[in-house]
């Protein structure tokens, strides 16, 4: 190729870009990837099987399968998106969301037992929606050719 038709390389790929940067996005990726197989496996898998676990649980709020259904399916789809380049970020705001609302429930309906664990999610979730944030435009720019 010549230089006039040769791509231009982006900054994140260029061989001068700082090797903390590449190994950033790594450690980053890997993250993801680890909390969609968390979500995916721990977290919908028991609900959308109807474990006993989950079927308690959300029997005990009222919520019977339908809740547990939706809310596993939720999860499903968000870690998933996860792993999706375009739907990173939003995937990362959604299940936080999630875990905003599983705080509420934890500490209201089964007094504060587990709660930690969404809080403690919460964390490498803000950190990929806000480090992903670009993915936001991209995504913006897509659904506008579909319009």
């Amino acid at each position: 190729m010549s230089e006039t038709t040769a791509p231009l390389a982006t900054t994140t790929d260029s061989p001068s870009a700082p090797a903390g940067g590449r190994r950033a996005r790594i450690a980053l990726r890997g993250l993801q990837v680890i909390l969609a197989l968390f979500y995916g496996f721990a977290s919908a898998l028991p609900k959308l099987i109807a474990h006993p676990s989950a079927s308690e649980a959300f029997n005990t709020l009222g919520w019977g399968s339908a809740g547990m259904y939706t809310i596993g399916a939720l999860e499903l789809v968000g870690a998933i998106a996860l792993l999706v380049p375009v739907l990173q970020s939003v995937a990362a705001i959604a299940l936080g969301a999630l875990m905003v609302g599983a705080f509420v429930v934890q500490v209201t309906a089964f007094d504060g037992q587990n709660a930690a664990t969404p809080l403690i999610l919460l964390v490498p979730l803000a950190l990929i929606a806000w480090t992903r944030r670009e993915s936001n435009a991209d995504l913006l720019r897509a659904a506008r050719r579909w319009v």
